[in-house]
């Protein structure tokens, strides 16, 4: 199996390199801008690095190119790049919201544009989508970030139905708080009545290989975290009222 993984170098997307791996029979490419940390997942993984900014014009071609001369065909992609800057749109504007499009939304179409053809050739093949529950409700603080996460989910729903007769299956995983370095999650993981809101990098890689075998078009991780979504559509107003902090 051909797998491509974008925002490698890190986080989940080292984990799902990793998770991947394990299956002796699985070829990677994995890209992301840091070289250096690229270069220390593929001692550890035997994948094939391209360090490459997704939001340049070029990366696309460069991705596409590199597979074909590498293998010939493509199993997976795997669109896992994404940042997130928090703020309100009365401070961080226009350019956060830019900014959180290109990497978190952009990327991710203009990469699938470019290996759709690959994917169907190779098909059954699929996509897998790297969300969040921030893509389902929107929160204060987060309004850039859900906004491009979003448009994911919306143009992932879209793309499964429209490439569902080619053989290519197009999943969402949608992760709520993920344990990293850069999240503060220790008093959440304390409490027993929150405890569950948090994952970490493994769960979510599983939950990655698990749409893939499945052909599952969503998943939520943890699956509990389904609530949150389905509980503003049923009261929209109840919820906003509370004015929820939580995210992902």
């Amino acid at each position: 199996m051909i797998v491509v993984i974008t925002g490698a170098s890190s986080g989940l997307g080292a984990a799902i390199a990793r998770r991947c791996a394990r299956d002796p029979s699985t070829r990677l490419v994995i890209v992301a801008r840091r070289a250096d940390r690229l270069q220390a997942l593929v001692e550890e993984t035997g994948a094939t690095a391209l360090a490459a900014d997704l939001t340049a014009p070029d990366t696309p071609d460069r991705i596409v190119k590199q597979v074909e001369h590498d293998f010939g065909r493509l199993d997976v992609l795997i669109n896992n790049a994404g940042a997130h800057r928090p703020g309100t749109f009365r401070e961080t504007g226009w350019d956060n919201v830019r900014e959180a499009m290109a990497l978190n939304f952009d990327a991710h179409v203009r990469v699938t544009e470019a290996l759709l053809p690959l994917l169907r050739a190779s098909a059954p093949s699929s996509i897998v989508n790297i969300g969040s529950v921030a893509g389902r409700v929107g929160l204060a603080g987060s309004g850039a970030y859900s906004a491009a996460k979003f448009a994911l989910s919306g143009w992932s729903e879209a793309l499964y139905a429209e490439e569902r007769r080619h053989g290519v299956h197009v999943a969402l995983v949608l992760p709520g708080f993920v344990a990293t370095e850069g999240f503060a999650h220790n008093e959440l993981r304390q409490r027993w009545f929150t405890r569950w809101l948090v994952s970490t990098d493994d769960k979510v890689a599983n939950a990655v290989l698990a749409v893939i075998s499945r052909r599952t078009s969503e998943r939520y991780v943890p699956r509990a975290w389904w609530f949150v979504p389905a509980s503003c559509r049923l009261t929209p107003g109840l919820f906003r009222r509370t004015k929820p902090t939580i995210g992902s």
